[in-house]
């Protein structure tokens, strides 16, 4: 039987070894010096040509065999993309352009850059087994892709100065830095050399054999040993200045940072040998690498990425055990790089569609550590905004199609597993949609990483973890880990014999091969599921509305899926779970969607409310005492769900009254039914749902961002209810009686933040409490002067925690009383000092103040200034400053820290599309096109993209004009084809402004 073509097996060679040593890394003139050395074995006689992946390379010499010097030719599509058309084509037909240039240098077809002609006599003398090595000198001059220089600017040597610089590449770009084949598909053993500075160490992947100086004593050589099959794509390197701090507990695992950043490390080493101990226990597989590398970096394109026994992170996740707000961002971060080094690093992919199971695997272990390390009720509600956020995605924009790759098996009514039985439980079905049809209406191709949107990409990961926990729902958590297990196990097993390549394909991973796997476990063919959930993209939608039947006693249900024809939606067929909270208890229903509408009578296990127990039983197993008052005297209904625990990629609207959300807020413990009580909510403006709420934020025993989410619901109601609403603002008494003193309750206590849910109240409600609004539209004067005494009588002295994140909260509270101002001035007044407002003056003041004081007194990431410009673009807006955007652009400069920078450039990015002219455009896309730093790039464009300052559907602006179209062009065409990430955001730019098809409207 033929064998599928994939990835591994699309060459007409095997590779087994290659070696990789820059002699040369010069980074005053940014360029490095190199060789490279891949030793291949034929798989057939006449072997002509050998293709490799090689950008921006200026190749020298290429050689077979060590003394043969062989013909090559070099071509990058990428750097004419439509090659050379007179006119500029449309986005669509650019599409084509952008993915055949990525199709006809894709290494899983036998493609690439650079073609290497073998002469005769090595093709004759070629026999079975015999290997072949060829060798590649080149250099990189001023990389603008895959390889990023940070040297600051000042006095002082490299050393003294920080200079470093570190590879990160966006998936399969490893082309970028060394010639290779740049497939995930194709792993090897690997040696690595790299000579530096004196004073410089390289880290890179693999065991460290020997540090060798040269005799002037002014450079060293590292030598590393990767025995370990690896793709190319996980190989990295970085170079700097770094303090070494070798983890305590874990002696494997080795810390890099820049000078004077050691003290922070021990709290990242704890992170990590945590999560390394929790895989290997959940995994019952040992860390398949001989030690761990993690090098802590400036500038860095994202938070993290994660190589071959190596990861490389960004600096700014380091953190002082003094903050709080960190913790929890850097400690999933860490988690999910260490998860990747098992699926991701050691197991790699078939083919590039694949991606989607080692992305989906790794963030499924990662969150199983984040369970452990935060709760459930976090676990909940993460996978609870993931699915959410993806379903606003996928109606927005379109279906997410996992592997589009393989068309969807048609579907049937009867479902047959392999062993011949019906497998009516896994009938989870949509109608069978062609995914051609579904992802031809984008304006990218999804059918390569390198013509993808960088937000559908990101997307895109959030669905396969959300498909892999679906997975998991369905064959059992314990079968998920032995199928996980079995994998491990059989790579591990192919890793220990090197010199038999044969079996390196069990470090491989497909759809295919991990359904079969699934079946030889469990028994049970997920082959329908993988069709209807990877293979076919969109969620199901439901609407659930019902009626209590009294003289039956049973429930009439309604589930519609009346927006199948809407984008991203799709009809679903299969069981829906319908969880009914009864007088009784929790009683949980087993529903079969066919068609549009799904009809059910259900028959109610309690009897009214007046036949009712003491005591109403929970799903958790606790008996309450609930007020019924308020509810139907006939129906014993307490509340309804769809999915509970949201086992389908789905949206769902019920429509039940106001004392039901009122119950299920209450008494639910689920914080997912919480959280969407609280939504409900905001749209019944009534004492019951005030009182709720206020109850709800004062109870300890409420998941704390429940009880936040709950703050900023009660703002709503208040506003709304502002004509009928009394006693004193709403949440005021709530704070001063949390958090004022004991002897004074309107004088606040010295902050102490040991007790968690308090810190996050704390610094929530005053931002919930600045939202209120009189009958005049304007925030109450004694909530203003609250606010301004919080910050005024702040007391930190005694408390073991920084503060800064609680300052800014104020000032964002600050900043979130402003309103519009109630009177225009005449356009021939200029606004002054003596022309604001008195709330405006002490508004400005307060934060004038804090902008000046955190240049002298420096917090970690600077969150008060940020905070700060973000009250003073508010006050631009609503007319209270002159509308300038100088003060931006100063803090938007390079070498201001990031997160500042990203807030000023916001704020220039909001200006410009509401007042701009045409040098604040230009500035703006100037920065995008050649700032230093790869992420403030890729983040202003994403910016521009979400408040862009014209549309195809407005294009009438003075800011629409034919260079900037030709500009824009001209980047996505040729002039970013080494960064696969902005080029992508850029055309998500362009199309943004202009469209499939550009309108033009006016001369600069």
């Amino acid at each position: 039987m033929k064998k599928d073509k994939t990835g591994d097996n699309a060459r007409p060679y095997k590779l087994a070894h290659q070696l990789v040593s820059l002699t040369g890394i010069s980074f005053q003139r940014k360029n490095i010096l190199g060789m490279v050395e891949l030793t291949i074995i034929p798989l057939k006689n006449n072997l002509q040509f050998i293709k490799l992946n090689a950008k921006q390379c200026r190749i020298y010499r290429v050689t077979v065999n060590e003394n043969i010097e062989v013909p090559f030719q070099y071509f990058d599509p990428f750097v004419d993309i439509t090659q050379n058309k007179d006119e500029e084509p449309t986005l669509t037909e650019f599409s084509a352009a952008h993915l055949n240039a990525a199709q006809i240098t894709e290494p899983d077809n036998n493609n690439g850059e650079l073609v290497i002609s073998l002469p005769v006599e090595v093709t004759t003398s070629v026999s079975d087994g015999t290997s072949i090595k060829i060798s590649v000198e080149y250099s990189l001059e001023q990389p603008s892709g895959g390889v990023h220089f940070v040297i600051p600017e000042g006095d002082g040597s490299l050393v003294e100065r920080r200079a470093h610089m570190f590879t990160m590449c966006f998936e399969n770009s490893s082309r970028l830095w060394f010639p290779c084949v740049d497939s995930y598909a194709e792993p090897c053993t690997w040696d690595l050399e790299f000579t530096v500075d004196e004073n410089m160490t390289a880290v890179s992947c693999g065991d460290l054999i020997e540090v060798v100086a040269a005799p002037d004593l002014r450079r060293k050589t590292y030598y590393y040993s990767l025995s370990m099959p690896t793709c190319a794509p996980n190989i990295a390197l970085a170079v700097g200045p770094f303090e070494i701090y070798v983890d305590p507990t874990m002696h494997i695992i080795t810390h890099f940072c820049l000078p004077g950043l050691s003290e922070l490390l021990p709290t990242a080493a704890k992170y990590t040998h945590e999560a390394l101990e929790f895989y290997e226990d959940t995994l019952s597989n040992g860390y398949p690498y001989s030690c761990y590398k993690q090098v802590f970096v400036d500038e860095t394109p994202t938070d993290y990425a994660s190589y071959a026994s190596m990861g490389i992170m960004s600096v700014n996740l380091l953190h002082p055990k003094q903050i709080i707000d960190q913790v929890y961002v850097s400690k999933k971060i860490l988690a999910q790089v260490m998860a990747e080094q098992f699926f991701g690093c050691f197991i790699s992919t078939q083919n590039w569609s694949d991606w989607w199971l080692t992305c989906g695997i790794a963030l499924y272990m990662s969150g199983l550590f984040a369970k452990k390390c935060f709760g459930n009720n976090s676990y909940r509600e993460w996978i609870h905004n993931e699915l959410t956020s993806l379903v606003r995605y996928e109606e927005e924009i379109g279906p997410i199609v996992l592997d589009p790759t393989q068309q969807p098996a048609p579907t049937s009514s009867g479902l047959v597993s392999p062993g011949g039985t019906s497998n009516p439980g896994f009938s989870l079905s949509f109608n069978n949609v062609q995914n051609t049809n579904e992802i031809s209406n984008f304006y990218f191709s999804t059918r390569s990483l390198h013509t993808i949107s960088p937000r559908y990409f990101h997307y895109m990961t959030k669905k396969a973890h959300l498909v892999l926990r679906m997975l998991e729902n369905r064959i059992g958590y314990s079968l998920l880990l032995q199928v996980l297990n079995k994998h491990l196990s059989l790579a591990s097993n192919a890793s220990q014999n090197p010199m038999n390549s044969g079996l390196w394909g069990h470090m491989l991973i497909s759809t295919n091969i991990f359904n079969k796997t699934i079946f030889t476990v469990s028994g049970i063919d997920m082959s329908v599921f993988i069709d209807q959930w990877v293979r076919t993209g969109g969620h199901a939608k439901f609407t659930c509305t019902f009626v209590f039947n009294r003289k039956r006693n049973t429930l009439e249900l309604e589930i519609k899926q009346d927006a199948v024809s809407q984008r991203g939606i799709r009809k679903y067929v299969g069981p829906l779970l319908v969880s009914i909270q009864e007088l009784d208890g929790p009683f949980k229903h087993t529903l079969q969607v066919e068609g549009n509408v799904a009809r059910a009578d259900i028959t109610c296990h309690s009897k009214s409310r007046r036949n009712k127990k003491k005591k109403i039983p929970l799903c958790t197993g606790d008996e309450v005492d609930i007020d019924l008052n308020a509810m139907d005297n006939d129906s014993p209904v307490l509340w309804i769900r769809l999915d509970p625990e949201m086992t389908i990629l789905r949206s769902c609207i019920i429509e039940q009254p106001e004392y039901q959300w009122n119950y299920q807020l209450r008494h639910e413990k689920d914080i997912t039914a919480q959280m969407e009580a609280v939504i409900a909510l905001d749209k019944f403006p009534t004492i019951a749902t005030r009182n709720a709420l206020c109850d709800i934020i004062e109870n300890e025993q409420v998941y704390i961002h429940v009880r936040c989410k709950a703050a900023h619901c009660l703002t709503k109601i208040a506003n709304a209810m502002v004509t009928n609403w009394t006693g004193p603002p709403a949440m005021l008494g709530t704070f001063k009686k949390m958090f004022g003193s004991f002897s004074c309750p309107h004088i606040i206590k010295q902050n102490n933040f040991s007790n968690l849910q308090h810190y996050y109240l704390q610094k929530t409600i005053p931002i919930a409490m600045a939202g209120l609004r009189n009958s005049h539209g304007i925030c109450p004067p004694e909530i203003l002067k609250f606010i301004l005494d919080l910050i005024k009588y702040n007391d930190n002295s005694k408390n073991r925690y920084s503060d800064n994140y609680y300052r800014a909260s104020l000032i964002e509270a600050l900043g979130a009383t402003i309103t519009p101002v109630i009177s225009l001035m005449q356009k021939a007044c200029d606004i002054t000092a003596d022309s604001l407002s008195g709330d405006s003056k002490l508004i400005l003041e307060e934060i004038t103040q804090h902008l000046n004081l955190e240049k002298r007194l420096q917090t970690y990431k600077y969150p008060i200034t940020i905070t700060c410009l973000k009250a003073i673009r508010k006050l631009q807006k609503f007319g209270h400053l002159p509308n300038n955007p100088n003060i931006f652009r100063s803090y938007s400069s390079y070498g201001n820290f990031i997160g500042v920078r990203l807030c000023a450039l916001e704020a220039l990015v909001d200006f410009t599309c509401l007042d701009g002219r045409w040098d604040d455009l230009k500035y703006l896309i100037d920065i995008a096109d050649s700032d230093p730093d790869p992420k403030v790039r890729n983040e202003l464009v994403r910016m521009l993209c979400k408040n862009p300052p014209f549309t195809p559907k407005k294009p009438n602006s003075r800011l629409n004009n034919d260079y900037l179209s030709h500009h824009l062009w001209k980047l996505i065409n040729s002039l970013l084809s080494y960064d696969t990430t902005l080029r992508c955001n850029f055309v998500d730019l362009y199309y943004t402004l202009f469209g499939r098809q550009k309108i033009l409207r006016a001369e600069v």
